[in-house]
């Protein structure tokens, strides 16, 4: 099941059944990405910049992002 998380200027989409595991998102920012804690992703931990960042180090592209500004142009809404 497709999870999303946002902080209102970006959304973060989560593919669990996509994951590989690697850790390379909660190892590099466990402020935002923390397997102990439910739910795991906590948007307030970093700024957008940083978040888009870690998750652009996904290499199973189980984490992706949009901006919701640009969402919200193509539908009508924000979600």
């Amino acid at each position: 099941m497709v999870k999303h998380y946002t902080n209102g200027e970006i959304t973060i989409v989560w593919k669990p059944e996509v994951c590989q595991h690697s850790k390379i998102c909660w190892t590099e920012l466990l402020n935002v990405f923390d397997p102990r804690k439910h739910p795991w992703i906590e948007m307030s931990g970093a700024d957008t910049e940083r978040i888009i960042q870690q998750v652009n180090r996904c290499p199973s592209g189980a984490l992706s992002y949009f901006r919701n500004e640009n969402k919200k142009n193509e539908t009508g809404s924000a979600g």
